[in-house]
Order: C-alpha cells, then sequence, then structure tokens
C-alpha cells in the first residue's frame, strides 16, 4: 500500500492508495439482472451473404464527405435488408457502424419480437410509462391539495350566516306554546310579546 501525502498552507492530506479494488456485487446488481433479461447482443452476418458498396456522402461534413466515397452500403442477400452508413468522414469507422446497424437489422428481421432492440425498447417503454405514471399521480395529488386549500380558505373567508326563522314558525310557535298562562291571556283579549328568539 502507497501513502501520498500533500501539505497546503498548514492543511495535510493522506491518502491511501490500495493495489487492488475489490467491487462487491452490490455494485451490479441491477445491471447484472438487466443484462441476464436481454438476448446477446447480434453478431454481423458472414461477408459472403453481404454485398458491400462505397457511395458519395451528402449533407454537412463539408468538401471531405461529399467528395469521397466514405459513405458505406451493406446490402445482405438472403434478407435482401439495406443499410447505408454515412455517420462519420472514416470509411472504416463507417464499416463497422454500417455492419453493426445491419446485425441489428437481420436480428429483428429473423426474432421479431425477441430480438435484442424490441426487447430493450420494451423494457424502455415500461421504464417511461411507469414516469409518466409516477409524474401523472405527483400532479393529480398536488390539484386535490391545491383544491382542498381553496375550500379551506373559502370557508375561512366566508361569514357564518345563521338563518332567521321565517314568519310561518313564529306563529307556529306562538299557537303550540304549553304554558297554561299564555293561553289564558289570548283568551282575556291581550296578545302575547313576539319578543327575539
Amino acid at each position: 500500500m502507497f501513502r501520498f501525502t500533500h501539505s497546503f498552507l498548514t492543511a495535510s492530506i493522506s491518502i491511501a492508495f490500495p493495489t487492488r479494488i475489490i467491487l462487491k456485487p452490490p455494485f451490479f446488481s441491477t445491471l447484472g439482472a438487466l443484462s441476464k433479461s436481454l438476448p446477446p447482443r447480434p453478431k454481423p452476418p458472414p461477408d459472403s451473404e453481404i454485398e458491400e458498396s462505397y457511395l458519395k456522402g451528402s449533407g454537412p461534413g463539408g468538401q471531405k464527405i461529399n467528395k469521397t466515397n466514405s459513405a458505406v452500403q451493406l446490402k445482405h442477400i438472403p434478407t435482401g435488408i439495406v443499410v447505408k452508413s454515412q455517420a462519420t468522414r472514416s470509411r472504416s469507422q463507417n464499416r463497422k457502424l454500417a455492419r453493426e446497424i445491419l446485425a441489428q437489422r437481420v436480428d429483428e428481421f429473423i426474432n421479431g419480437d425477441q430480438s435484442r432492440s424490441a426487447v430493450v425498447g420494451a423494457i424502455k417503454k415500461k421504464k417511461a410509462d411507469s414516469a409518466s405514471k409516477k409524474s401523472r399521480r405527483k400532479y393529480r395529488l398536488l390539484e386535490e391539495e391545491k383544491a382542498g386549500a381553496e375550500a379551506a380558505a373559502d370557508i375561512e373567508n366566508s361569514p357564518i350566516e345563521i338563518p332567521e326563522p321565517s314568519s310561518d314558525t313564529r306563529q307556529d310557535t306562538s299557537s303550540h306554546t304549553s304554558n297554561p298562562t299564555a293561553g289564558s291571556s289570548t283568551q282575556s283579549g291581550h296578545e302575547p310579546q313576539r319578543g327575539s328568539v
């Protein structure tokens, strides 16, 4: 084990460099699970099944792209799939990229939904759907909280109204009193006082 000491002004730092770094499995747990469920990367078809041609490129890249035959076009003879690559200005890099793309397209053609690109696409779609669902849930809860806060604010700001009894209820209460003196006062010609309820 080596030791490195660095002093800056008055502080000193000691850093120990181990000779070997050992990474424990938890660092790779999600990566390992993901790679186990994916099919292997497709290998390019043999050169005997490929027809290769070099073309002049087009688009951005200047004179180097437009005047040289750096774009690569591959045709897979058994399936008829044609792929063109012009990603870089280098013919050798374009040949490598075109073979990778052709291998992927042939894999999709042969395996369909079981191809690596289809499985990767399904995983990405599942993650995106989960993220959008989580986002919708979050904003729905925020809207509910906002609506609840507005309702509480409306209740606090609105004055409390106590309904006044209608004239019909006042008459009903005066005629249905059980006080014997009230009944005698109406018989004697005096009306009972209508006070506040």
